[in-house]
């Protein structure tokens, strides 16, 4: 049985259904949090993840995000590593050293994309990791494979 897509269009066509199914599992009830001292960053995040149907709560730093986390319970973490005040690295480590958080799922944001940087991300405690500028897919997938993993 051959296909009606073209040759070239196979890859998006399976990523952009990949994703679209990823999103109508993952979105049942999840509430999201995204931190980050960048304004712009945090509005993309929440706009693209509120699209797809999650709760998005926002914290512009590790010492706000800390007192939110409690209040709000979210399910899972998107964490900025430069923040000032409290880094992400610290805030992660916080994050998994308490004990009613330690498996909320922690992603970490960077501008960086090097391999020390996500080996301390792994070593304080974060789940995945993603380079800065993101794409809604990366979100996405993030999300999928730490929900996979918590299953």
């Amino acid at each position: 049985m051959q296909s009606s897509v073209p040759a070239g269009d196979v890859e998006e066509s399976v990523s952009e259904t990949d994703v679209s199914v990823v999103s109508e599992v993952a979105t049942h009830g999840l509430k999201v949090m995204v931190i980050d001292d960048s304004k712009t960053i945090r509005r993309t995040a929440e706009t693209l993840l509120k699209k797809e149907g999650f709760e998005v709560i926002t914290a512009t730093d590790g010492f706000e995000a800390l007192s939110v986390i409690a209040d709000q319970k979210p399910d899972l973490i998107f964490l900025d590593i430069m923040m000032p005040r409290l880094d992400g690295y610290q805030t992660c480590a916080l994050i998994k050293h308490h004990r009613v958080f330690k498996h909320t799922p922690v992603v970490m944001l960077s501008s960086k994309d090097g391999l020390f940087d996500r080996a301390r991300g792994r070593i304080v405690g974060s789940d995945h990791y993603i380079t800065k500028p993101f794409t809604r897919e990366e979100l996405l997938m993030a999300i999928e494979q730490c929900a996979s993993k918590a299953e």
